[in-house]
């Protein structure tokens, strides 16, 4: 599945903030995912899927990819998108934290 097209809106704000933008991602122009998350995490930057908090409090996934090889196709497309928009702002890029297998 391959991605043709990443949206971003970053979120400024305090500089401790660990949500550092929004995104959507298309896929092959037909199928889009909104709200996606960029975290800044204790193991580095990760793309957190959107979610919905249940009446427990516990956050339950509403989209998310089956396989490792899309969570990281994803993960490595919108944090380079979102270094392009660092870069454009003269800002430093960031790494992605390792996906765990």
């Amino acid at each position: 599945m391959k991605i043709t097209d990443v949206r971003l809106r970053t979120v400024k704000g305090e500089d401790e903030a660990k949500l550092k933008a929004y995104a959507d991602v298309t896929f092959e122009g037909c199928f889009v995912v909104h709200g996606l998350k960029i975290i800044d995490g204790q193991k580095g930057m990760f793309v957190a899927m959107p979610s919905r908090k249940m009446p427990d409090g516990e956050y339950k996934d509403i989209a998310h990819p089956i396989t490792l090889e899309l969570r990281k196709a994803i993960t490595e497309t919108v944090i380079a998108k979102y270094n392009e928009v660092l870069k454009a702002e003269g800002e430093k890029e960031v790494e992605a934290a390792p996906i765990e297998e």
